[in-house]
């Protein structure tokens, strides 16, 4: 059974009343066609309080030629609200079955990877080879099949994550309240979901079977799961599927509709770029998204949205990040594989990757230059009581 439209959801799945996507779409609408003169801009990088036009103001291709004023203003609401601390981090597949399909992503249905599902024993091996790099911020991952991994089995490895990290994050399939509240309960505190793109026609190109093709349903997955009671969730866009610009505005607006509409939650943005991967199609054209035009979108972000945390992945190379947590991110991952069952080497059947890494530092070496580069890394920020 399949979707046609991607406005369109498939029976089981919540529909909430929320106005927060018609926001979204319609902010972007607003300013798409605005030409961004110099004196506008000027008065967007002196702005007190921004708005959503001088946002994309600051995303312009104009605002390229002040990146150095940018920095600087990034960098003074980066030390103001989180001084120098770095928050490590690191991911934890356990499962890479998928029922979707996702032109760009080497989990997707149809490719021919080598598919690999953890059990419980696995799980609890890959965690305590993790947790004995240092690491206290895990993040649970699997590829979005619900009859592979269940909502149980997910909670499963979260009860597990519990006695081994401070913090568990997940970054699964889109779910129901009901079933948010069962993975809160069983110990995770934050939900990521990607949207990949905010731009329909794209997302529509991009996804063309499978639960996923709900772009209505995955824009309100961070309201279901606070709406679950969950204390903090994340956003993200693959950048190079679509216009940077589009997907970097309606990513942050998307993000400041939800922090306004519950203030006490805590909200993350990630900024991974496409990568290669195997078993992606390789007939695909993406909008590659260069280290500068990065850049401005990251120094944006932090400008606009100065309480959020900005998380950057190991899909950036080590340069990169270490420049980037001068002036914008707070989060990075440390110590990563993307395969399944790789770290303890005790699983009987390991699994192929999602996606190549740039950054392959462990979770020390990070820690290490980041001191060196005058940053004060952080295993974790969060005391459970």
């Amino acid at each position: 059974m399949n979707i046609k439209s991607v406005n369109d959801y498939f029976p089981e799945m919540d529909i909430i009343q929320s106005d927060i996507k018609d926001k979204v779409l319609r902010a972007y609408e607003e300013v798409k066609d605005l030409e961004v003169s110099e004196g506008e801009l000027i008065a967007s990088l002196n702005a007190r309080d921004l708005t959503d036009r001088d946002f994309y103001n600051l995303l312009s291709d104009k605002a390229e030629d002040h990146l150095e004023e940018m920095a600087e203003l990034a960098r003074e609401k980066r030390i103001r609200y989180f001084g120098n601390n770095v928050c490590l981090f690191s991911p934890i597949y356990i499962a890479n079955y998928c029922e979707n399909s996702c032109r760009y992503c080497g989990f997707r249905a149809k490719s021919d990877i080598k598919r690999a599902k953890l059990n419980s024993e696995e799980i609890e091996e890959e965690m305590k080879a993790l947790a004995e790099t240092g690491i206290e911020d895990v993040l649970i991952l699997t590829g979005e099949s619900e009859r592979f991994s269940s909502v149980d089995y997910i909670a499963n490895a979260c009860r597990i994550a519990s006695k081994y990290f401070k913090v568990v994050g997940i970054e699964v399939y889109p779910t129901n309240i009901d079933s948010y509240k069962i993975l809160k309960e069983a110990g995770a505190d934050f939900v990521t979901v990607f949207q990949e793109s905010y731009n329909k026609k794209a997302f529509d190109y991009y996804h063309p079977s499978g639960h996923k093709r709900s772009f209505n349903y995955r824009i309100d997955a961070q309201e279901r799961a606070l709406m679950a009671g969950f204390r903090g969730v994340g956003f993200g866009a693959l950048f190079g599927l679509a216009d940077p610009i589009e997907d970097a505005f309606k990513l942050a607006i998307h993000a400041k509709e939800i922090q306004k509409k519950y203030p006490k939650a805590e909200i993350a943005i990630s900024l991974p770029r496409i990568r290669p991967t195997h078993g992606a199609d390789d007939t695909l054209n993406f909008n590659i998204v260069d280290d500068k035009k990065f850049f401005q979108i990251m120094l944006a972000i932090r400008i606009f949205l100065p309480f959020v945390s900005i998380t950057l992945s190991t899909r950036e190379s080590k340069d990169f990040r270490d420049l980037a947590v001068k002036y914008g991110a707070t989060k990075i991952s440390a110590s990563v594989d993307t395969s399944i069952g790789h770290r303890s080497k005790k699983s009987a059947d390991e699994g192929d990757e999602q996606f190549e890494i740039d950054d392959a530092r462990s979770a020390k070496d990070a820690y290490d230059d980041l001191k060196k580069i005058g940053m004060t890394p952080v295993f974790t920020d969060y005391i459970n009581v």
